[in-house]
């Protein structure tokens, strides 16, 4: 029985491959896609994925039904919560100038299969992302011709009445998702020019709201005698917060397009900057035109902005408002449709998922295979499901990203600079046992001499400290953490801290309401993980971090990291089960991709060096000068059961 249980060995071996991380290149700039996009280009892109339907219909439901005027606060403080998310994918961007958005940024640090699954989970957001657009699309011109498109595909094809289906098959939604699917196709330059036209309609049809918005606004309607600036409260104001913040989601489509930038350790954070910037500042001021215009609880929330036009004497102005929501849902579109290809070929790059999709065509220098398949996707999603109950889960796979983007940013900058000692999952942590040597002191054992080198004048080089390493001003009262692995411990603290994180949100989103803690123990609780959280931060803050100044680095770290990682995971909390249960379905499924074909085809695991029989160790001596402390160990020449007596005759040579 115990023979086919497997060995701690074995089961460290299956670990390890589990959290290996991805091998960057020398040159990172070297690619096979055309580096062709400009700040300008990144800018207009994340202005497109962000703003999009939700200016002309979420901020008047938010308006209406949560907080009031008051959605303006809601929005500036979302907005600098999605700033915090931001900041995070600009260092990454600019450090590694890769295409994969999250997936990349979590498999250079954390480890393989959290940056598969996160890979996984940001392929179905975007595309179910694509298709609800394209539905949304569909549904705001055929309502400009009293629903005759609606009409006639019911009287002519049918209508179904099956769950999980639409109820007619949306031929418009799944013809504009193709016609965007053949541009995206033609080369990033193409897609980017189309991206510019439709963002020059869309910000001149929001420029004409504003200034039409000012000339009729009447500041009587955030007077009391409507309800006041914030009729709901404070409550109100946080609910519309967790609204508005998946406002603001598309700004990683600048990160998936890093590797097509001409000079992204300058272009990625100043793009992602200036388009958050925008976006926030169209957000907050349309919110305030909008409920200056008229009151907001005569708001109509499916056609807020047009409505309003139209109640003021304005109908012309209704088919501005839909030719600008228009152009709006289509740079969403092809947002989407191109950050998705991008982010299927670096995981088929890195053989984590079907070879086919890492394929670019020599002349467009896009992965042509992946735009087309999942082109193809979209428009069936669009054609035939009901994505309203699936649009939920367009949230948690952002939040999921976003925090592991956060985690993996102090988990980076607390490690030491690559060249200085290979990460721990590819040399493993020096398993030193204590011997007694010539000196009578204590000597280590390392299995590699040049890369555990740098630890045997370790005393000498108090002043230089590595990144992960304690800090000088913290060594008397925490001498115990000098002899760990550098950023090792920063590891752990990182992972107590999400996990205090957790249990932390989960009393406040469901200790008084589900789980009904007496006021003692609630507030206990509360206490307690906060605390945890507070002093893994403490501790991760005591060690080096990496300073650099060649490219953007998020300042505040980790504390601005932390703040993302806790609000993302209150709002992750905040969602239904159903969200969670569909959530973890599909999850499973990641799972049986990646054991059944990624682990095995990951190109990681083809660097990984082969197990030898023969294998050089060195001692290292405490006491005396570097060359009396270093010797060699031979290994010993007698052969292994089982094995042929060639290998002593080979160890002998």
């Amino acid at each position: 029985m115990a023979r086919w249980l497997p060995r701690s060995t074995d089961l460290t071996r299956f670990c390890q491959k589990l959290n290996r991380v991805k091998t960057l290149e020398d040159d990172m700039m070297e690619t096979s896609f055309n580096r062709c996009l400009s700040t300008i280009d990144l800018t207009l892109l994340g202005i497109g994925g962000m703003v999009g339907s939700g200016l002309y219909v979420l901020t008047g439901t938010v308006a209406k039904e949560i907080a009031g005027p008051a959605v303006i606060v809601s929005f500036i403080i979302a907005g600098f919560a999605s700033l915090l998310a931001a900041l995070c994918y600009a260092e990454f961007g600019a450090r590694v100038p890769k295409t994969g958005s999250a997936y990349m940024f979590t498999y250079v640090s954390v480890g393989e299969i959290w940056a598969f699954l996160i890979g996984w989970n940001v392929l179905l957001e975007y595309m179910i992302g694509g298709a609800a657009v394209a539905r949304a699309w569909s549904g705001y011109l055929d309502s400009i011709f009293n629903h005759k498109i609606k009409n006639f595909t019911e009287t002519h094809v049918g209508a179904w009445e099956v769950p999980f289906l639409a109820h007619y098959p949306d031929f418009l939604a799944a013809a504009i998702l193709l016609v965007a699917t053949a541009f995206i196709s033609f080369g990033a330059k193409v897609s980017s020019w189309l991206n510019h036209v439709f963002s020059a309609i869309s910000m001149g049809v929001i420029l004409f709201i504003l200034i039409m918005g000012f000339v009729l606004a009447q500041p009587k309607n955030w007077s009391t005698q409507e309800g006041g600036f914030a009729p709901y409260g404070l409550s109100g104001i946080m609910a519309g917060t967790a609204t508005c913040f998946y406002a603001f989601v598309g700004f990683d489509v600048i990160a998936a397009s890093s590797e097509e930038a001409r000079n992204p350790q300058r272009a990625v954070p100043r793009a992602i900057a200036f388009s958050l910037g925008l976006a926030t500042g169209a957000y907050i001021l349309v919110s305030v035109v909008l409920t200056l215009m008229v009151p907001w609880h005569t708001l109509d929330p499916d056609s807020a902005l047009a409505d309003a036009f139209y109640r003021r004497g304005y109908a012309w102005a209704g088919f501005l408002v839909a030719a600008g929501s228009i152009c709006a849902m289509n740079t969403v579109l092809l947002s989407n449709l191109f950050s998705l290809p991008r982010i299927v070929y670096a995981m088929a790059e890195d053989g984590l998922f079907f070879q086919v999709f890492s394929r670019v065509h020599p002349r467009t220098q896009v992965p042509v295979v992946g735009i087309v398949v999942f082109g193809l996707l979209m428009a069936l999603l669009a054609l035939v499901f009901d994505l309203e109950a699936l649009v939920q889960f367009l949230s948690i796979g952002t939040l999921l990203a976003y925090t592991f983007v956060a985690a993996s940013i102090i988990v980076l900058r607390f490690q030491q600079h690559k060249g200085d000692v290979p990460a721990p999952g590819a040399s493993g942590r020096p398993n030193a046992e204590p011997h007694e040597g010539p000196s009578g002191g204590e000597l280590k054992e390392y299995e590699s001499f040049s890369d555990k080198l740098h630890l045997v004048d370790r005393d000498k080089s108090k002043e230089q400290r590595e990144p992960g390493q304690l800090k000088a001003a913290f060594e008397p009262y925490l001498e115990f953490l000098s002899d760990f692995y550098p950023g090792e411990v920063v590891t752990v603290a990182v992972v107590t801290l999400m996990v205090s994180a957790i249990c932390l949100c989960s009393i406040l989103v469901f200790g008084n309401t589900h789980l009904h803690l007496p006021t003692w123990s609630y507030s206990l609780l509360l206490v307690l993980f906060s605390l945890g959280f507070l002093l893994s931060l403490l501790l991760i803050w005591a060690h080096e971090q990496q300073h650099s100044t060649q490219t953007f680095q998020i300042p505040l770290v980790p504390l601005s990291p932390a703040l993302s990682i806790i609000l993302n995971i209150y709002l992750m909390l905040k969602l239904s089960y159903m969200t969670w249960l569909r959530f973890a379905v599909w999850l499973l499924l990641g799972l049986l991709v990646y054991f059944g074909y990624g682990i095995w085809h990951s190109k990681e695991n083809l660097r990984e060096p082969r197990a030898q029989r023969v294998s050089a160790r060195y001692v290292v001596f405490p006491g005396g000068s570097l060359e009396e402390r270093v010797q060699a160990v031979q290994p010993s020449c007698q052969p292994a059961t089982g094995l042929p007596d060639t290998d002593t005759d080979d160890c002998r040579r």
